[in-house]
């Protein structure tokens, strides 16, 4: 009777605080898909990834201006000392005066008409790298909806779960009631009565235990979605009533070749090491560009003696270049770029692999659970059967009070099971969005 006592003050002091934090507390009914919304803009997990997103595209911008032209412009002010001039055993030293101010202008422009595919391979590398950026953000955002929708569905499990416990709370004090008043009749013995007492003392604290764990989910789900701190999300009760799809395996196969971020990451690796590829042999090739400069210099230091006068002069050509080097430098590097290619497509036949997988895996988890829940709904029908029947015949003297407590057990854990079944049918299906990236 102690212990009953101190487990439902402690069970009454929860509840109480709980009503004091629910003051400060706003309930809002919500689906998953509002949950998805809310993400997307208060999520501080996906935030680092929009930005990442922006330098990748920036980065495109950077290698686009290996296009434009080169053009750089010097000046040069300087003091010219003395010279002098000797004979070629040096003797004969004279001193050379030279005009002592120096200066220089010059102009000069390179524009790139052909670099071996060096520029526009830059490129279509930036904008690889933009589409994996693309493809990472993906990925976490399907991680982060696919973490809402378990922190919802297990909201929407405990919360049956509550209830679940709280008719059962509600029926075994009536029987306790019941017990009570056959004891004062003197058909029923006092160690009945503590068993029981005993049965609603364990319900009593499986309910503060479910409180405590719905109170963790609705954190977890807040912080998750980047929802006010004082929200308390209530799981919208017609999720259950949704048709859901009943698309076959090869469906679920096709779309998840197509969708899955994981895939699409390891084809954007392919193509990248392909793109390194092409770098690698740009460096074989020469570099051809169009150049114009202008220049002016003073004073004339090239005759003897100097002339204190400035010498300009301009000239426009087409240049050439090629770095003979590359032909016995870049094998190794090239045969590295091929190994890499080769790892990239080994990586996505992996990754395919085990997408197929999970989707066989995930599908069958699918149609077993609505297997499941006809299972559950029949146990459930039985359970209440036999705890009618039992109490009945208790009521009658015709069973013990451990035929009363096993029939009680049986109901509860059926029921739990039931909802469990409901919700694993919302999460299998979830899971099948998630693997196929489609959710």
């Amino acid at each position: 009777m102690n212990n009953h006592r101190l487990l439902t003050g402690l069970l009454a002091a929860t509840l109480l605080s709980g009503g004091v934090r629910a003051a400060g507390q706003s309930e809002r009914v919500m689906t998953i898909e509002d949950l998805f919304e809310a993400a997307e803009t208060g999520s501080a997990q996906l935030r680092p990834l929009f930005t990442a997103e922006e330098e990748a595209r920036r980065e495109i911008s950077v290698a686009k201006s290996g296009r434009l032209p080169d053009i750089s412009a010097s000046l040069s002010l300087s003091y010219i000392g003395d010279g002098f001039i000797t004979k070629r055993d040096f003797t004969d030293y004279q001193k050379a005066p030279i005009p002592h101010f120096g200066n220089g202008l010059s102009v000069s422009l390179t524009q790139p008409l052909y670099t071996g595919g060096a520029v526009t391979n830059a490129i279509d590398m930036a904008g690889l790298k933009s589409t994996v950026a693309r493809y990472a953000t993906e990925l976490q955002r399907d991680n982060i909806r696919f973490s809402l929708a378990g922190f919802y569905l297990d909201i929407y499990k405990y919360s049956n779960l509550r209830s679940v416990v709280e008719n059962n709370i509600g029926q075994a004090r009536k029987v306790l009631d019941e017990m009570k008043a056959r004891y004062e009749q003197g058909v029923a013995l006092q160690n009945d009565i503590t068993r029981y007492e005993l049965l609603l003392s364990n319900l009593e604290l499986q309910l503060v235990k479910i409180s405590n764990t719905l109170d963790i989910l609705n954190r977890n789900l807040v912080v998750t979605a980047g929802l006010p701190d004082e929200t308390v999300v209530v799981p919208d009760t017609t999720i259950l009533a949704r048709a859901l799809p009943a698309n076959g395996e090869s469906w679920w196969q096709s779309e998840a070749v197509e969708n899955a971020p994981s895939l699409r990451l390891a084809r954007c690796g392919v193509d990248i090491s392909r793109k390194a590829e092409s770098l690698v042999r740009s460096e074989r090739l020469p570099k051809i560009g169009i150049q114009a400069a202008w220049t002016i210099d003073g004073p004339i230091l090239v005759e003897v003696p100097p002339i204190n006068r400035n010498l300009s002069y301009w000239y426009v050509g087409v240049g050439v270049s090629y770095n003979i080097s590359s032909l016995y430098k870049s094998n190794r590097s090239l045969a590295k770029s091929r190994v890499a290619t080769l790892h990239a497509i080994e990586q996505l036949d992996a990754a395919g692999e085990n997408v197929s997988l999970a989707v066989r895996a995930d599908h069958v988890r699918y149609l077993e659970a609505y297997e499941e829940l006809k299972t559950r709904i029949k146990g459930v029908e039985l359970a209440e059967r036999n705890y009618h029947t039992t109490a009945t015949r208790y009521s009658a003297d015709m069973a013990l009070i451990t035929d009363m407590l096993d029939a009680a057990n049986s109901k509860l854990d059926a029921e739990q099971q039931l909802v469990n079944a409901r919700i694993n049918i919302i999460y299998y299906y979830y899971k099948l969005l998630f693997t196929s990236g489609k959710i």
